[in-house]
């Protein structure tokens, strides 16, 4: 019987709760308890100010008036549980709105019988109606919260200073003391997130920011402890485990310093996304994310010209080459931004091209966009594609960018890069394209590798477009050097070897590059294609050049490990193709601000069309020979029509004769450059012991 008994009042509790669930009873319990509360502030205002009991037809008046202003603004149908500034917004305008009735009441009271009408009474009212309907939210949103917090313990702790690596799983579910360091939106938002989501195990101690005006405040209930500055002293006071950079807008070299400061301190660090990475429609989120080498070299912010190009893509017909490579497929994001009436993603590469149009789609469901599998080297598909749309604006992101695999494979830097260029070329000028942008790398200046000198060749080619080109249609290249995460460079390979355990391999100690962030690049390619003149090579500005291994250890300490003691650091030798350093001007070029400020201008050297013709035949006719002439053979073309190339002795250059066609005979061939020593940057002890 006592069985039957809990089963039923377990089945009727069950049915309790699912009538409850129901919005329309949810709403009618609200009504009846905001009606209850206006009908008891009438009878404490009617205390307070008369001194005697209400009279009935008053009250049931007043509760009538009461709760049409409830209903107007809909405050039945406030979720009591999330309770935020719009909800109280919401119930202070109506208290201004009953408060209005008492000096309705004020100048009406003349018309009617002297007490029948009770003005201040009216008045007390409505702020006692208001203040109740108040606590009743605010009460009930704090019961939520503390079921919520009792069901999902958030288990603060008093020190977690020592905290494993990112990527590592700790051994409890304790909360990290977090200080949050910006106390602007960013770092507001942020807070509200880890103070309602105890998932997160983050509880907020403390922020830290150098503005004046916020030092003693309170935000959420967390103090401002002080400025930057002094963020290990508050460390250490706040025993904190984890400190969050809350300032998405910082330039990169306010995120280094804040990230040397916090190399010693034995705590988690993470960021927030920058706001200048984001695209169209997207809103900035406070997504929690460990601080990347990408956040290091962040540069102030990019001001185009938005006002010309919006005037030049907007309504017109845009065709991006490798559009699912890592430049084309940003370029394309950039571009869809200015609503062309059509844009055209054209590549090889099935599943990048699908990745990028169902990016685009999401972000802007409106645009007209179309996908073209083509493959640059058949130039009668090519041809069908550009009559097909034929587009205003063409932009060339398409070719093979691996230096050491072109050099074993220079065909395909030849097919691709430099006949590829010149079957887009011919389909852009028969299809009338207004523009031609041609992506360049500043391995083409004084090249050492066939992607160098493929590249340059491609350059030639747009230059000769230029001139022949006698209408108003315009051929020219931009030139950048490295950009952060495109697939190949060498950020995605040291994260891999960082969570492998290492060890990190560097060519060279002295290797170093240029570096930007893909949406930069893409932008200034933007602004570069829409203003520059016909026959112009274009050179991004890539800021300090960096050096590898610095790269390198920076990335090792951001992920918690110190170089040459956590994790090594090798040094393995310049690839074939590879030089030192890269250049972004020849000798004969000059640089000259144009259309931007991080834009210059290098000055082609004149071409010799009919050199130029006759290499490209050479070069075709070197595809056909057998292998070993073959090599030999477009090594010989490459320096006849490119002067400055100077093949990589490891690589395309090992296919020289040991005597050059207008050389000397003692001319010696370059020897190869001996490849440095590995260098293993490792404790001469173990690990473990060395902690100990």
């Amino acid at each position: 019987m006592p069985l039957e008994s809990e089963s039923a009042l377990q089945r009727a509790k069950a049915i309790a709760l699912q009538a409850c669930s129901k919005p329309a009873v949810r709403q009618t319990v609200k009504f009846t308890l905001d009606a209850s509360l206006a009908s008891l502030a009438w009878v404490a205002a009617s205390s307070l100010v008369r001194f005697e009991s209400p009279r009935p037809l008053p009250l049931l008046a007043w509760v009538a008036f009461a709760m049409a202003v409830n209903l107007a603004f809909q405050h039945t149908r406030q979720h009591y549980r999330l309770l935020g500034f719009v909800e109280l917004r919401s119930l202070l305008t109506s208290m201004l709105a009953l408060a209005a009735s008492a000096a309705a009441c004020y100048a009406l009271s003349g018309y009617f019988r002297a007490g029948a009408i009770q003005p201040k009474a009216v008045l007390a009212a409505s702020l006692l109606t208001t203040l109740t309907w108040v606590m009743l939210r605010a009460a009930a949103a704090e019961w939520f919260k503390r079921r919520f917090e009792k069901q999902n313990p958030h288990r603060p702790t008093e020190d977690r200073r020592k905290t494993p690596r990112s990527g590592q799983s700790t051994s409890d579910d304790l909360a990290l003391r977090t200080l949050i360091v910006g106390a602007g939106q960013a770092g507001s938002r942020l807070c509200q997130e880890l103070q309602a989501n105890p998932k997160l195990k983050s509880q907020v101690v403390g922020f830290l920011d150098d503005a004046l005006e916020k030092q003693g405040v309170r935000i959420h209930g967390v103090p401002v402890l002080g400025p930057c500055r002094l963020l290990p002293t508050f460390i250490k006071e706040a025993k904190a485990g984890q400190v969050i950079l809350a300032i998405p807008s910082a330039p990169g070299s306010r995120i280094r310093e804040l990230a040397k400061v916090l190399q010693g301190e034995g705590v988690r660090v993470k960021t927030l996304p920058n706001m200048q990475d984001l695209l169209g429609k997207e809103t900035w989120k406070p997504e929690l994310r460990d601080i990347a080498i990408e956040d290091l070299l962040r540069r102030e912010p990019i001001q185009l010209d938005l006002g010309s190009i919006q005037q030049a893509l907007s309504d017109s017909v845009v065709l991006i080459t490798g559009a699912g490579g890592s430049i084309g497929s940003e370029l394309a994001r950039q571009v869809a931004r200015f609503g062309p009436s059509r844009l055209i993603l054209l590549g090889r590469g099935e599943n990048s091209l699908w990745g990028v149009e169902r990016d685009i789609r999401r972000l802007h469901p409106d645009l007209r966009l179309e996908v073209e599998l083509c493959d640059i080297r058949n130039a009668l598909r090519l041809q069908q594609v550009f009559e097909a749309w034929r587009p205003a604006f063409v932009f060339h992101a398409a070719a093979h960018k691996h230096v050491p695999y072109l050099e074993n494979h220079p065909e395909e830097g030849i097919e691709n890069n430099i006949f590829g260029t010149l079957n887009v070329l011919n389909a852009a000028k028969s299809a009338g394209t207004r523009k031609f942008v041609n992506i360049s790398t500043d391995k083409a200046v004084n090249p050492t590798s066939v992607l160098g000198a493929t590249k340059r060749i491609a350059e030639f080619l747009v230059l000769r477009a230029a001139e022949s080109e006698l209408g108003d249609s315009r051929y020219m290249s931009v030139r950048f050097g490295n950009v952060l995460g495109s697939r190949g460079s060498v950020i995605p390979l040291f994260q891999e070897q960082i969570r492998r355990g290492g060890p990190i391999t560097v060519t060279h100690p002295e290797m170093t590059r240029y570096f930007m962030t893909i949406p930069e690049a893409s932008q200034l390619v933007l602004q570069a294609g829409m203003l520059g003149r016909t026959g112009q090579v274009f050179v991004l500005d890539m800021g300090q050049p960096v050096r590898i291994v610095d790269l390198a250890a920076d990335m090792a300490r951001l992920s918690g490990l110190t170089p040459g003691f956590d994790i090594d650091i090798q040094f393995s030798g310049i690839r074939p193709g590879e030089k030192l350093f890269e250049e972004l001007f020849t000798d004969k070029e000059h640089r000259k601000s144009e259309v931007h400020s991080k834009v210059f201008e290098a000055s082609p050297e004149p071409g010799n069309r009919a050199l130029l013709d006759r290499t490209l035949r050479a070069l075709k006719e070197a595809l056909d020979l057998p292998d070993g002439l073959r090599q030999a053979a477009i090594v010989q073309t490459f320096m006849e029509l490119v002067p400055s190339y100077l093949p990589s002795p490891n690589g395309l250059g090992r296919f020289l004769p040991a005597v050059l066609p207008g050389q000397p005979a003692s001319a010696p061939v370059p020897a190869p450059a001996p490849a440095p020593k590995i260098v293993v940057l490792r404790p001469s002890i173990p690990l473990a012991q060395a902690q100990s």
